[in-house]
């Protein structure tokens, strides 16, 4: 039929797919087998689960068609950014091209915490480097904790006094 208001008939094409159980709202296992990386791998758990809770208006866990279209305008300016930092086009991010990424990006970010986020988000390799998914992963979690942080640091000083429990509220009500 035809799409709903603000809905791109595309996406209203592809939502219909991607909703295998005919429900009308797409899960996270559903937008998993939708989604792929330049290397043909299926989008993390994690980052499909992050990405729904952005667009649940309804805390169901799910997203109707107005959330999945929104949702591909997202992963489409991403994937922008992503092929903008991937300069040799090889279809990841390399170290290299992450720290040039956090720079241009106005992070400040030291090359040892640039080489731990490798570690954790890439796949293990004598070449390690980042697929889209991750990388709108570590940008979602990177955006959100740096917003936690400034609030705590109001003077903008790049640090701030935060008892334990203060830092593990940040991180929980943040990365969860």
């Amino acid at each position: 039929g035809n799409a709903p208001p603000g809905v791109d008939p595309e996406a209203l094409s592809w939502f219909q797919t991607v909703d295998a159980d005919r429900s009308g709202f797409i899960s996270v296992k559903e937008l998993k087998q939708a989604l792929v990386n330049n290397n043909w791998s299926s989008f993390n758990d994690e980052t499909c689960l992050l990405m729904i809770n952005m667009f649940d208006k309804t805390r169901s866990g799910r997203i109707d068609v107005y959330g999945f279209s929104a949702l591909l305008r997202f992963i489409q300016q991403w994937r922008s950014l992503f092929q903008h930092y991937d300069r040799d086009q090889s279809g990841s991010i390399s170290f290299s091209e992450l720290q040039q990424a956090f720079s241009q990006m106005g992070y400040n970010l030291s090359p040892q915490f640039s080489q731990l986020l490798l570690a954790r988000y890439a796949q293990r390799s004598p070449n390690p480097s980042i697929q889209l998914d991750r990388f709108i992963h570590i940008c979602m979690q990177l955006q959100s904790l740096t917003d936690a942080f400034r609030e705590k640091d109001t003077a903008l000083a790049g640090s701030a006094r935060l008892s334990y429990e203060d830092f593990l509220t940040m991180v929980v009500t943040r990365m969860l």
